[in-house]
């Protein structure tokens, strides 16, 4: 195909020196052949030839960007699309506003993908598809909301080619590679040599090592990849090429469709007895096995008749004496008319999977959701956000729930699709959001303004904030530790609950209650509910915030003509200490002179700067404070006088 392909180019430039345009024609002609048959690498060479002749049409446009959307190559398709959009606008089928919109995402130009998506819309797409983009309009921000915190990293079986599709095998993985295998036959669609299935052993942490070849017959000249092993570890499912008697299988317009086989290990190491599954077509792919919990069911992707789109979920019954029963859609909850694809299923019975046709971040990414009690699948489908997926391809996903260790294939590396694909390491973080509410002990009354702080083992600080006018705190801990809540609050008494944290991530609740403490008989300002009068560092004006508590005083001094007052003033331990007193000392009598300015008699008033000699906590001389602590020292009390 390549050197016919490459005595037809050649030609080609040949009759471009004539100005015949019936050989771009030909040309192209002969290009699209190439394509239909996913040759998309030689197709790609041709295409560029006419276009640099000058030779323009939807259809160049059309197959250019496809040639690379189907390779991943998202960012270089992207400049075709844009072109076929601008220059051809009455001869676009709907599926390329969404494919333009689908290489915007991975160019990180997210609203001018939204707008594509609306032509899309607008011109008749596809309905799953548009339900998904119009429910879930503020998609970015439901991800961010919605993220696993995994840490990821690169894993050492990754090569210069293509590594992908991981799957679980004891303290072992399998997954496929083009590796080691460069004197091989190359693959017209990508580029890449042929495919095959490499081990690699596991520590506890996820890393890899130790890369061998699957043993016995599994891997042939043609492609192998995508697994799924039983429990004990003796029947293995794969995908191969249609591969029949030595020779590649192809379907009626001559393509090279995808299939499932399985194996049986004999010994400690040979995978022979390969039979294909009788559910294959040879008009269809069947590819990305993985098995149900109680392996009584294969799942996996097709574009057999009842697809909705270019790949869905599927699964069949694995009956008595490996017989199987007939393929099941998994319905249009899971399936849409792009593409689904590589399956697995967890062991707590979650199952991830790869969509470009629900709402993501660009290319391909991982979603998630679960079985219902009767087998059905949960209409709660979430995106695991970053860093699990990319702007790329993000697919190929697996993990362990126990341990949190898992792996997922991305081509995120570069720019060049499918010959950027690795496998990358997932740890996944177990965290709780300790969350509550400070109320009163005796009224139930919300208590806005505490400090509540999150305390380690060894008493370190590890969040702290002051609460809101819904007196709620949130804070972000590790499963399985002990941690304290510390609780403080003017006019209430300290205190301090342990909180253990379960074993798996997840929310709990943890309310605190505070004991008001009794007013002192001349503390007015207890006795009015006031909040402390704060004044900015190093300053001593009266702001908006602290001229509303104020008002309270005022008011009391006017319904209570023998009322007097005695202002004392406090500031934080920072700076010289004579210094903070005779700021203090300007505070007080700036808190005396607004009540003088609002009309009180100035005998009924005195006013007095403490300087730091009377802190609220223990934020001393040389003591790491947060500016909110400080703040609590930074303050002015009312004492009535005799």
């Amino acid at each position: 195909m390549k050197l016919f392909l490459k005595i037809a180019y050649l030609l080609a430039i040949i009759l471009l020196f004539t100005g015949n345009a019936f050989s771009q024609k030909g040309k192209v002609a002969k290009a699209n052949k190439s394509f239909d048959k996913y040759s998309y690498i030689d197709a790609r060479e041709i295409y560029l030839a006419v276009v640099e002749s000058g030779y323009e049409s939807d259809e160049i446009y059309k197959r250019l960007g496809d040639t690379y959307y189907y390779n991943s190559e998202y960012k270089s398709a992207l400049k075709w699309y844009l072109n076929l959009i601008h220059e051809f606008p009455n001869d676009i089928e709907p599926v390329y506003y969404y494919r333009g919109a689908q290489c915007l995402k991975s160019a990180e130009e997210y609203e001018e993908s939204d707008n594509m998506m609306k032509l899309y819309y607008k011109n008749g797409g596809n309905k799953i598809v548009v339900k998904n983009f119009s429910e879930n309009p503020d998609y970015l921000n439901s991800i961010a909301e919605n993220i696993r915190d995994f840490s990821i990293d690169t894993t050492s079986v990754n090569s210069e080619l293509s590594d992908f599709g991981p799957s679980f095998y004891g303290d072992k993985i399998i997954f496929s590679s083009s590796q080691k295998d460069e004197s091989g036959k190359i693959l017209s669609w990508n580029g890449l040599p042929f495919l095959d299935l490499y081990q690699a052993d596991m520590d506890e942490k996820g890393n890899l090592s130790n890369i061998t070849k699957l043993d016995g017959d599994i891997n042939t000249q043609y492609n192998e990849s995508s697994t799924a092993i039983t429990k004990d570890g003796k029947t293995l499912y794969f995908t191969r090429n249609n591969f029949i008697e030595g020779k590649q299988g192809r379907d009626s317009n001559k393509t090279i469709r995808l299939k499932l086989y399985k194996a049986t290990k004999s010994g400690d190491t040979f995978w022979g007895n390969v039979v294909e599954l009788p559910f294959n077509g040879e008009e269809f792919s069947v590819a990305h096995p993985t098995l149900s919990n109680d392996e009584n069911r294969l799942y996996f992707a097709s574009d057999m008749e009842g697809t909705y789109g270019q790949s869905d979920l599927w699964y069949v019954n694995i009956l008595e004496d490996y017989t199987y029963g007939i393929p099941v859609n998994l319905g249009a909850t899971i399936n849409t008319e792009e593409r689904e694809t590589f399956p697995f299923i967890s062991d707590k019975n979650n199952l991830y999977f790869a969509s470009d046709g629900h709402v993501g971040l660009g290319g391909l990414d991982i979603f998630v959701t679960n079985f219902n009690d009767d087998g059905s699948i949960s209409d709660n489908i979430t995106n695991l956000g970053r860093p699990t997926n990319s702007t790329s391809d993000d697919f190929g996903f697996i993990m362990n729930e126990e341990n949190g260790i898992g792996f997922v294939s991305s081509n995120r590396s570069g720019d060049n699709g499918s010959v950027d694909d690795e496998i990358y390491l997932l740890n996944e973080r177990c965290t709780i959001t300790v969350e509550g509410i400070v109320t009163d002990i005796d009224t139930g009354v919300l208590i806005p303004g505490a400090v509540v702080s999150l305390m380690d083992e060894v008493n370190k600080l590890v969040d702290s904030a002051i609460v809101g006018l819904d007196a709620s705190f949130s804070f972000t801990a590790d499963c399985s530790k002990q941690y304290a809540l510390r609780v403080m609050k003017n006019q209430y008494t300290p205190k301090e609950e342990l909180v253990k944290t379960p074993s798996e991530t997840g929310n709990i609740m943890f309310p605190i209650s505070l004991k008001l403490i009794g007013c002192p008989p001349n503390d007015l300002g207890c006795r009015l509910s006031l909040e402390p009068i704060y004044f900015g560092f190093d300053r001593f004006n009266i702001d908006p915030d602290a001229k509303v508590e104020l008002a309270k005083i005022l008011a009391a001094m006017q319904e209570y003509k023998e009322l007097n007052i005695h202002i004392e003033s406090h500031t934080d331990a920072r700076g010289e200490d004579l210094y903070n007193e005779l700021l203090s000392e300007k505070r007080a009598q700036s808190t005396l002179n607004w009540l003088v300015d609002q009309g009180i008699d100035r005998n009924r008033l005195s006013a007095k700067g403490y300087g730091e000699k009377q802190l609220v906590n223990e934020c001393f001389n040389g003591i790491k404070c947060s500016e909110e602590d400080h703040q609590l020292n930074r303050r002015s009390m009312f004492i009535i006088q005799n």
